[in-house]
């Protein structure tokens, strides 16, 4: 799947995800539900939170990081890793915390699908 079709379908099922950004792992913006100004500011700032967040893991002897939340009374902020890209949603005070980590799991592994399908007909 495209990723803006990907994107436009988690948010018609996803009641609780507000805002969701898709990007490169280093933070480059791939498709998004925010301006293109905003989208990147977040997914920068998502990257670098990854890799300091990673580097703590590092240096506890930890495997790298595959998820996080960060949390507030005001809402969260969830990044998931794979495949060289990373998924960022925002939501309000208390989300389903799992349920926004496999919506955001199943946006990645449909844009990865359907990048390899992609590549498949090129070939």
């Amino acid at each position: 799947m495209d990723p803006n079709s990907a994107i436009r379908e988690l948010k018609d099922l996803s009641t609780q995800i507000e805002a969701v950004v898709l990007a490169g792992a280093d933070g480059a913006p791939i498709a998004s539900t925010l301006p293109d100004e905003r989208s990147t500011r977040v997914a920068r700032l998502a990257a670098d939170l990854v890799t300091r967040a990673d580097g703590v893991r590092s240096d506890l002897g930890r495997e790298a990081l595959a998820q996080l939340q960060a949390a507030t009374p005001d809402g969260s902020v969830f990044v998931v890793l794979d495949s060289g890209r990373l998924a960022v949603a925002t939501t309000g005070p208390d989300p389903t915390v799992g349920l926004v980590f496999y919506d955001l799991k199943t946006l990645l592994r449909q844009v990865e699908n359907g990048a390899g399908k992609e590549e498949a007909a090129d070939g």
